[in-house]
């Protein structure tokens, strides 16, 4: 081969290169230029000044014997999020939007239980999930079911009795974080409750609950923090629809209605923000066996006043 062909050989190759490169880099994945590239994009809040509601929404004072507090939320996570179109819409036959991965299970009554490790934890006011609209089905929506897996929250309790060296002492108005597993049946490997992370590797039911505290008594060169973990006898689950579209016992699916209803025309051209605004009035309920209207924990005695309730008071939804 004389010098000549042996250049037009490289250059013939050089070019299939070229030809090949470009034609990798310059692909284009067919569209449909009438298809919403529009997300729906969720949001939570919590309000200390929503309405308090009972299972059945209606407005519900604190049991007698009882006594509650308005705590700080810190995040939530949801595991299942569902539009209905009605209040006839039963539950799952609406367009389900999100559902946290669940694992196989045979404790606690159910056959399936919430992975927690995949669960999103949000705090209000941030962006946790993002769902296109090209794929919710076109029509109007009135209602939306959630599912609230977890919630973490900063609440006020008194520590009574802590024996230091010969004395007894009080220490009144505290802050402690609350970790609280509320859905129906949750598989929990380690997690954190502020500071400090614990092991559970079980699934849990319903309720289950971990408070971690700091204990600090400066003139006593005394510190101390701490983890204890207890279950509380119920959850409040909100269902304005229970007489036309209940939901199983032991779940905390809460319904609310849009305040304006939805309707989704599939060629949305903006994004829109569903808000899920929960109330948070009074939600944190416990046996008050002192009258003191304070959470009051006996260390001395190791006695705790019992958890009664810490389902959250109401669902309202709104768009921005």
């Amino acid at each position: 081969m004389n010098y000549l062909s042996q250049n037009k050989l490289i250059i013939l190759l050089f070019l299939v290169k070229i030809g090949v490169f470009s034609s990798c880099q310059t692909k284009v994945e067919e569209t449909n230029p009438s298809e919403s590239r529009a997300k729906i994009r969720f949001e939570f809040d919590f309000d200390p000044n929503q309405q308090r509601l009972n299972n059945l929404a209606q407005p519900i004072g604190i049991a007698a014997g009882n006594a509650a507090q308005t705590p700080t939320f810190n995040s939530m996570s949801v595991h299942y999020i569902e539009f209905a179109p009605s209040a006839f819409t039963q539950l799952g036959e609406g367009e389900i939007l999100y559902k946290n991965e669940e694992v196989n299970s045979s404790k606690n009554g159910f056959n399936t239980a919430i992975d927690f490790s995949k669960a999103i934890v949000s705090p209000k006011g941030t962006v946790f999930l993002e769902v296109p609209i090209k794929d919710i089905a076109v029509g109007k929506y009135e209602w939306i079911r959630a599912s609230v897996a977890y919630q973490n929250l900063s609440i006020k309790y008194d520590l009574n009795n802590i024996q230091v060296g010969s004395e007894n002492i009080n220490l009144p108005n505290q802050e402690g974080t609350i970790a609280g597993f509320i859905g129906y049946n949750t598989r929990i490997e380690d997690f954190t409750v502020k500071n400090k992370t614990i092991s559970v590797n079980d699934d849990k039911k319903q309720g289950f609950w971990a408070f971690e505290t700091t204990i600090s008594i400066p003139q006593y060169n005394y510190t101390a923090n701490e983890v204890t973990t207890g279950q509380s006898a119920g959850t409040t689950v909100v269902n304005p629809l229970a007489a036309t579209s209940p939901v199983p016992a032991g779940s905390c699916v809460i319904t609310g209605s849009f305040s304006t209803p939805l309707t989704i025309t599939g060629k949305e051209t903006n994004d829109i923000t569903v808000v899920l605004s929960f109330s948070i009035q009074d939600s944190f309920e416990w046996k008050d066996t002192n009258s003191n209207g304070k959470w009051d924990i006996n260390v001395g005695s190791q006695v705790t006043e019992q958890v009664i309730d810490m389902g959250l008071r109401g669902l309202e939804v709104k768009l921005k």
